[in-house]
């Protein structure tokens, strides 16, 4: 009998995925993503979240922000 090695969690996660992991609907899933408050890639009509910062922001962790400057 031999073993099958764990799958490796995916690097980016699917609106659908991060959904599951984060116990909310789709429609949070999707508001959370359009305010910025979950970390998303945006390939054409594609959506992706990156699995290392949504463990962070599940975590607390804070995300980086980006410096403003004045004008």
């Amino acid at each position: 009998m031999t073993r099958r090695a764990a799958k490796p969690a995916p690097e980016l996660l699917t609106p659908e995925e991060a959904r599951k992991r984060c116990r909310l609907g789709r429609n949070a899933v999707y508001e959370a993503i359009a305010r910025g408050e979950i970390p998303s890639i945006r390939l054409g009509r594609k959506i992706l979240i990156p699995r290392v910062a949504l463990d962070r922001m599940l975590a607390g962790e804070a995300a980086p922000t980006r410096e403003v400057k004045p004008s």
